[in-house]
């Protein structure tokens, strides 16, 4: 990205504040005048003090009289400039606040428009896109900062200085013109021989934010096998690739610093020279204030120069760190599909034929998948871990597409749908919840915004959560993330009894609960199952055995479909799992044991 476009692509943000923009930019053209008054009064008052010391009617009167005069007018231009650099501050402040806002508004309000499979990307791992996006948003608003505020003023300045140099004597003009050009080739120079460690900067970056949050992520199990020292390895690795490139960079500017410090002070040298010979050989209008006045003009001129390379360094970040912010906003091939239908009532019965799938990492997780899912019945999906189970739901949640192959829901193509209705009508309980930063209430009231409070208890009585909510000392105000692993797994459950909707997809469902918890959820699903769609994936045979209909698949393949019973007796996978289920349990163990009591006696005898 150029810096042509880079402007291109921020003024968009700047449009709406138009007439903050030209308050800005008003002001800065009155601070950039005021800026050369001290050169005028210089010359002035260094030619006036040189006639009256030089005259015979020198008198202490007319010496305190210039005095008073310089002084009132520098004094006053002084007050003077310092309410208009304050207003210009507050001005390009406030333009620079707006417009940042309107940054990280604008990508969150993008990336929620992405489908998973962006965020399912390897380079869009959630530390990287934090980092992207708060590198971007914050060297972008500095760009601004900086053209408004800092930069955009020394050019006026630098401008005017210039005319009035030219006015004044055209040879010395020429002179400090012809200086300009060679400082900005040395900055081009600059810029094209860090551009690459620039970029290699944004990546170290992006690596260590991500590393940084996989570490506070997985703290648990780094301490559990006393790990510390190869986390702390790998870290020293990348810390020590990240600093040795910014030790790279900083060397490099410092180089290019001192070079064009001294092309400055050449122009300097240069300019105070040739009005000195001017002033020499009597050249008509140069006198001695005119060397003073000359001087300080170039002054003005090389003023961007000097402070032009920390603004040159945050503009090279600004373009490096755009491009990647705005390679988030401008990804609309990410963008999630929807369509426009939405009927009267959603019955549920889905439908793949021919559906392979894989993910954007390269991962093939479905091959030549064909099923039913019927409306009003309980459909479960079993298999091995990695078999795709997940990756079926997801693909019936328009989460993803397929590859090839067509999905439908009540006989409609399921890109034909509605996204945001079709969701609205899904139920999705996972095996781990996210449970947002606030009360137990708001995140149960997540499933139905407009929800009453009696509704919200009432979903947490179904999700066998209340009474642990109203025994906690404040109650369903209680910060959602101070509970335990298994009372978020009932929140999250809680939300979706709130939902209420007519199609469920459980997905360990009970996961993280403990046995009793388990039953007391069980039986809440089981009531909330009745005259819906469910399609539950579970490891529990309590859960799957209540199925009417089950598909069992292996690494991505469907290998058996029909009713629990039928496929036990046929043999194969799911016979596999639920036999290696019940050697789990200690299923004969635990009989012996439930013999010995008499509620449990004749119940066994029955079976």
């Amino acid at each position: 990205m150029t810096l042509v476009q880079l402007f291109k692509r921020i003024l968009p943000y700047v449009k709406p504040y138009r007439v903050l923009l030209v308050a800005t930019l008003s002001l800065t053209l009155l601070g950039s005048m005021l800026a050369q008054v001290n050169a005028v009064v210089l010359d002035r008052t260094v030619d006036s003090i040189n006639s009256l010391v030089g005259s015979s009617d020198f008198s202490w009167a007319k010496a305190a009289r210039i005095l008073i005069i310089v002084s009132v007018v520098l004094l006053g231009k002084e007050i003077l400039r310092a309410g208009i650099s304050f207003g210009q501050s507050i001005f390009g402040e406030k333009l620079r606040i707006n417009i940042s806002q309107r940054l990280s508004l604008g990508v969150v309000e993008r990336i929620l428009q992405y489908r998973m499979a962006f965020f399912a990307r390897s380079d869009n791992a959630p530390g990287m896109l934090q980092a992207r996006i708060d590198q971007g948003s914050s060297s972008i608003s500095r760009t601004i900062q900086n053209f408004f505020i800092n930069l955009l003023p020394m050019i006026v300045s630098s401008v005017l200085a210039l005319v009035l140099m030219f006015a004044a004597n055209v040879y010395v003009g020429l002179t400090a013109l012809a200086i300009v050009p060679v400082y900005f080739w040395i900055t081009s120079l600059q810029g094209k021989k860090l551009k690459s460690s620039r970029q290699n900067m944004r990546g170290f970056f992006e690596k260590r934010s991500g590393s940084i949050m996989s570490i506070l992520e997985s703290m648990n199990v780094i301490k559990s096998f006393n790990r510390e020292e190869i986390e702390l390895g790998k870290q020293t690795e990348l810390q020590e690739g990240y600093y040795g490139n910014q030790l790279n960079i900083r060397r490099a500017s410092f180089g290019f610093d001192a070079l064009k410090s001294f092309v400055s002070q050449t122009g300097t040298v240069l300019i105070i020279i040739l009005t000195s010979y001017l002033v020499i050989i009597g050249y008509p209008g140069m006198t001695i204030g005119k060397i003073m006045y000359h001087v300080m003009l170039f002054a003005n001129v090389t003023a961007p120069i000097t402070s032009l390379q920390r603004i040159f360094d945050d503009l090279n970040d600004a373009l490096v760190y755009a491009e990647g912010y705005f390679d988030i906003i401008d990804a609309d091939q990410e963008l999630e599909s929807t369509g426009s239908y939405r009927p009267e009532k959603v019955l549920g019965n889905f439908e793949m034929k021919g559906v392979d799938f894989t993910y954007p990492n390269g991962t093939k997780a479905l091959y030549d998948i064909s099923l039913k899912v019927e409306s009003g019945k309980i459909t479960a999906l079993v298999g091995l871990s990695g078999a795709g189970k997940s990756t079926i739901v997801n693909l019936l949640d328009k989460f993803y597409e397929p590859d090839c192959g067509s999905i439908t829901l009540d006989g409609v193509d399921l890109r034909k749908w509605d996204t945001k209705f079709l969701r609205e009508n899904i139920g999705l309980v996972l095996q781990k919840n996210h449970i947002f930063d606030g009360s137990i209430e708001d995140n149960i009231r997540y499933g139905k915004p407009d929800a009453t409070f009696e509704e919200v208890a009432e979903a947490a009585r179904k999700a066998s959560v209340y009474n642990q909510i109203i025994a906690l000392p404040n109650g369903f105000k209680t910060s959602a993330t101070h509970l335990s692993g298994g009372q978020q797994q009932r929140i999250a459950l809680a939300r979706m009894f709130l939902k209420d909707p007519p199609v469920i997809f459980l997905d360990e469902p009970t996961a993280s609960l403990d046995a009793i918890a388990t039953e007391q959820i069980k039986s809440a699903i089981d009531a909330i199952k009745k005259d819906r769609t469910v399609i539950i994936i579970s490891h529990s045979i309590s859960q799957i055995i209540d199925s009417e209909m089950v598909y069992a698949l292996q690494e991505g393949h469907l290998e058996q479909s029909g009713d629990p019973d039928e496929l036990y007796r046929k043999g194969g996978v799911y016979k596999d799992i639920v036999d290696a289920s019940a050697r789990s349990l200690n299923i004969e163990k635990l009989t012996q044991t439930l013999a010995q009591d008499d509620t449990w006696e004749e119940v066994l005898k029955e079976d």
